[in-house]
């Protein structure tokens, strides 16, 4: 599906078609070509004509947030993530004089968003493409806030064990937010630099006019990186504790079993002994014998019991 938003002074604010783009000279416009079918992406080269490489880039896979700039216009590859999947979904942006172009391949939450934006404002003669750009980029950084933030309600539940959860569902848990950071880290970080260059580039005037704007993005994309580095701190801490824990319950397991079998092997020692049954082995037909033997057995392992608790084995 493609979308048109234009202003003209004298037409006003327009949605239209794209064959209606050519037919009035337009104060800026943008183009939104929204899950396109093969005969919408034959406008990029036959109706826009930009550069076959920055085509082929927006048709052939993911590729990583990069700015590249062409003769009469510059592109833009903007990274941003399913709320559910967490999965990057890539947006091209054409920034050209007076238009903009945006291209996905999947309906896009932070662009609907920019729209409605655009679509509310009162004054379209104010807008221009810079400022849409500005709004694309603003509502995709927005949307890894809630991610964020989701993922750090998980975190502090597996930390509280609010579900009394057993050790091993604990930290299958732990590590799949693990893993949901370092996806959001992968898209983030790249974000971060796009936006520096953006910043520091000679190339684009109205990034120029509009830099606190275009830097408060860069802010919280640093805010948000750094948020994504202390919850992996987090979690690698809470790994390391409930590792710790499991360590040590195991040590004490293992204590305990060791004192049981050391008080029993003088027991087992002993009616070995005398389970040999030989004819002339001493004290066989004495007639308190079985009884002598319990009593040297029972005080054997009353006196080792005694001595490990003097120890501060069973603390």
């Amino acid at each position: 599906m493609i979308e048109v938003l234009a202003y003209s002074k004298e037409k006003g604010f327009q949605e239209l078609s794209i064959e209606q783009l050519r037919e009035v000279d337009w104060d800026w416009y943008w183009v939104d070509f929204s899950e396109p079918t093969e005969n919408e992406v034959i406008h990029l080269e036959k109706t826009f004509d930009f550069h076959p490489l920055a085509i082929e880039d927006c048709l052939h896979g993911l590729q990583r947030p990069k700015l590249d700039y062409y003769d009469d216009h510059t592109f833009f590859v903007v990274h941003s993530v399913h709320p559910k999947t967490l999965e990057r979904e890539e947006i091209d942006v054409f920034l050209g004089k007076c238009s903009i172009v945006t291209f996905h391949k999947e309906k896009n939450s932070p662009l609907e968003q920019a729209k409605q934006v655009v679509k509310r404002s009162k004054q379209f003669d104010r807008v221009d493409e810079y400022y849409i750009f500005h709004q694309i980029l603003d509502k995709v950084v927005d949307h890894y806030f809630p991610l964020i933030y989701t993922i750090e309600d998980h975190i502090n539940e597996i930390e509280d064990n609010t579900k009394d959860l057993s050790m091993e569902k604990l930290l299958e848990a732990l590590f799949d937010r693990r893993s949901e950071l370092l996806t959001l880290r992968q898209t983030i970080h790249p974000m971060r630099d796009l936006l520096y260059r953006i910043l520091n580039t000679s190339h684009l005037e109205g990034v120029f006019e509009r830099r606190e704007y275009f830097a408060d993005i860069h802010d919280h994309l640093i805010k948000v990186a750094d948020m994504v580095a202390s919850n992996r701190e987090m979690t690698q801490d809470i790994r390391d504790s409930y590792l710790s824990l499991n360590s040590h319950e195991t040590n004490r397991t293992m204590q305990i079993l060791t004192v049981i079998s050391v008080i029993f092997m003088p027991l087992t020692f002993i009616v070995g002994v005398y389970g040999m049954n030989f004819v002339n082995m001493p004290e066989l037909e004495a007639e308190y014998g079985y009884f002598a033997v319990w009593g040297v057995m029972l005080a054997v392992a009353i006196g080792m019991f005694f001595w490990f608790k003097n120890k501060g084995w069973f603390d």
